[in-house]
């Protein structure tokens, strides 16, 4: 964290399932660069946004271009939220992730990542009224 900057806490909604749209690669990118400027965050994610930290994503091959899993380099969306998990802790900020509860119920989404807890509404309620601002991203 900067010497200069005190750190402020940002509040994410997110909303966009994984590989739908550039919404969710674009939030995890203000979410990095936050932490990178020394701030804490706060996420909730919410419909589709819950299977961002899954588990059991895996990369794959491309059997239409013939490459390999190790050509496509394919990044998951739950190795992305693990290393900004890593990067909160390096830099001793907070990075807290709520998943949605009912949201993880309707998907059968509840194997996550380490790090993420299960919420509702009222947390990401609670959060923006402790955080300096508030970001939500819509699915539109």
């Amino acid at each position: 964290m900067s010497s200069k900057t005190p750190a402020k806490t940002l509040s994410i909604a997110i909303m966009d399932a994984p590989y739908e749209s550039a919404n969710s690669t674009t939030a995890l990118r203000i979410i990095h660069s936050a932490l990178n400027q020394g701030h804490h965050v706060h996420v909730f994610a919410y419909e589709g946004a819950v299977n961002l930290t899954m588990k059991e994503q895996a990369p794959h091959a491309n059997s239409i271009k013939g490459t390999t899993v190790e050509e496509e380099n394919h990044p998951t969306t739950k190795d992305w939220v693990a290393a900004l998990f890593q990067l909160a802790q390096e830099k001793g900020l907070t990075l807290n992730w709520v998943n949605c509860g009912l949201c993880v119920d309707e998907r059968g989404a509840g194997n996550w990542i380490e790090g993420v807890r299960r919420g509702g509404p009222a947390d990401f309620i609670k959060s923006v009224h402790e955080s300096d601002g508030t970001l939500v991203i819509p699915t539109r």
